[in-house]
């Protein structure tokens, strides 16, 4: 994998963490040198989501045991930039769950972490992945697919999603969509 950015977009289980976790061990294949770190944005605040994140480290780990991971719910722009190197590839997993904890905070966070500012949030996400010297791959759900869904704030948060993943694909060079597994180059050249 050379150096750039990429977008993974599709459904749930199509197969977009490990197109991720595949191309962070291409990078690590390529040289001793290089280093491979996902950024985890998903929190568990029920048991069901303990267990799906606890499934996906040892799946993780058992498919790429060398991709480091950094757990980051809100400031995925600092984690960019704290991890940033030309020798590093940084996967961000996922960019659904990340707008979910920006716009639907948890009762449990704090009021500042509560008030923070999509648009804000979003705007320093894209300035971090335009400075970043190392690839950083990108993953998110394509949830617009559907039907309406019933609900006002549902619908707030859908239209959100898809006007994210419409920003973050322009700031990137190559946009894959996944679906069944199967990848399908949207924007640049396949791999």
């Amino acid at each position: 994998m050379s150096a750039g950015r990429e977008l993974i977009l599709g459904g749930q289980k199509s197969g977009k963490s490990r197109r991720g976790e595949s191309l962070a061990g291409d990078w690590l294949a390529q040289s001793p040198a290089h280093r491979a770190v996902l950024i985890a944005t998903g929190q568990a605040h029920d048991e069901e989501m303990r267990e799906r994140i606890a499934r996906h480290r040892a799946d993780r780990m058992a498919r790429a045991p060398r991709l480091e991971t950094v757990e980051e719910p809100i400031d995925v722009a600092g984690a960019l930039r704290a991890l940033d190197s030309p020798q590093t590839l940084l996967v961000v997993d996922c960019l659904t769950l990340w707008l979910t904890n920006v716009l639907m905070p948890a009762m449990q966070q704090t009021q500042a972490t509560s008030s923070f500012d999509a648009s804000a949030q979003t705007d320093a996400l894209l300035a971090a992945l335009a400075d970043a010297r190392g690839p950083v791959v990108l993953i998110g759900n394509e949830i617009g697919l559907g039907v309406i869904p019933l609900g006002r704030e549902v619908r707030a948060f859908v239209d959100a999603l898809g006007l994210l993943n419409q920003r973050v694909a322009a700031a990137c060079e190559r946009v894959t969509l996944m679906a069944a597994g199967l990848p399908l180059a949207l924007k640049g050249a396949p791999r």
